[in-house]
């Protein structure tokens, strides 16, 4: 049975034993074919039902007559079951990992949820049972700010992750997709990044793609590709895709496992911004088909904005790092941002990233010893002694 990628989603005709599934969002008129969306972007592999060949062309135009083209977009957005099933399959995962104990709750007799039942969250925010269910199933769209509001708080959402669940309640006018143009990095941060010798410094577009790095960047992360790397639109290094993919940089991270949950939860955040980025849904997918370790953090459906922190290195060349770094996101530059990795002066780490600015570290072989003669006889040693005669 074939498969199509089409818009960041994985459409299969539906099996003829299969019964077909009702959307949540519409009617399916009776013999209208079916087939199952699996969302790359929701990531849990959920099946929606909609309608294929069974609607006729007359049908389609009368229900887009006279409809604009910013209204058909604005209403796409609005009613889109991708969005309300983002939305759902996040306020599911906060729910399931907020313990009654943490939310202030008594719990009583046996539990068959891991965290909140669903109405121990409606009552905390303030809502109903029957409302937050179909808010949670994608049966409700255009919740008010207040009531967002209320269950992020129920949910003890961080800033991040409060911001992410308002991008999913409101999401932005879908355009229809064009095809994906390479990010340009600004001249001034091209020379930013040019004028930083004594740290490492690496711009990074919204999908994770290399832009640029100074010399101590490309020889800290990715000293076994080229230099120049990154001005190739079409062949630029991936931090996301290098991580999970490249056996190069998995052995580069100590705690690998630490660092491929803050970057997939960064890069949902992301997605969440960037709802029509189709580099990024695209991305998304590849990394959900090659890596189950990177399937398995996505459909965790964590947020995170990773704006500081330490990141624990093994180089090959100068041994163990300990880097603190900032992310620096750059104004008016699109989700652009410019990381910088630091070391406090005088540390072990320090120290190392001074050899490594210096270049590549040619390490010379020890001198050899120069080879032992076999013991001899002392009659050997006679008979092979030059003789002297006297005059």
């Amino acid at each position: 049975m074939g498969i199509v990628l089409q818009d960041s989603k994985v459409v299969a005709p539906l099996p003829a034993n299969q019964t077909p599934l009702v959307p949540t969002n519409g009617r399916v008129r009776h013999g209208a074919p079916l087939c199952v969306t699996i969302d790359h972007m929701a990531g849990t592999g959920t099946r929606t039902a909609s309608t294929t060949a069974g609607a006729s062309a007359s049908t389609t135009a009368k229900a887009t007559a006279g409809t604009t083209p910013s209204a058909t977009a604005s209403t796409t957005a609005a009613t889109s079951p991708a969005t309300t099933s983002e939305l759902g399959e996040f306020l599911r995962s906060r729910r399931d990992a907020l313990t009654p104990e943490q939310a202030g709750i008594t719990s009583y007799g046996m539990r068959r949820v891991p965290g909140l039942r669903r109405e121990e969250l409606a009552q905390l925010a303030g809502v109903s049972v029957a409302y937050y269910t179909r808010l949670e199933q994608g049966q409700s769209t255009g919740a008010s700010d207040s009531i967002i509001d209320a269950l992020a708080r129920a949910l003890r959402l961080r800033d991040d992750e409060r911001a992410h669940l308002f991008e999913l309640a409101r999401p932005r006018a879908v355009r229809r997709p064009r095809q994906p143009r390479p990010e340009r990095p600004a001249a001034g941060a091209l020379r930013l990044v040019a004028a930083m010798t004594e740290v490492s410094a690496v711009l990074l577009g919204r999908r994770n793609d290399v832009l640029a790095w100074n010399p101590l960047g490309h020889a800290l992360f990715a000293g076994h590709l080229p230099f120049d790397a990154p001005q190739d639109p079409a062949g630029r290094p991936n931090l996301t895709r290098m991580l999970f993919l490249d056996p190069h940089t998995r052995e580069l991270y100590r705690r690998w496992d630490e660092e491929a949950g803050l970057l997939v939860a960064s890069l949902r955040f992301v997605a969440g911004q960037y709802p029509e980025d189709r580099a990024l849904a695209e991305l998304i997918g590849e990394l959900s088909v090659k890596s189950s370790a990177f399937a398995g953090l996505w459909a965790k459906h964590s947020v995170k904005l990773c704006s500081s922190g330490t990141k624990y290195l093994h180089h090959p060349e100068v041994g163990d790092l300990e880097l603190d770094y900032e992310a620096l996101h750059l104004p008016d530059a699109d989700g652009q941002r410019l990381v910088i990795h630091t070391a406090p002066a005088g540390s072990n780490t320090a120290d190392a990233l001074k050899l490594l600015a210096c270049g590549p570290l040619r390490r010379t072989p020890a001198p050899q010893e120069a080879p032992i003669a076999p013991r001899q006889s002392p009659a050997t040693v006679a008979a092979t002694a030059p003789k002297t005669t006297t005059a």
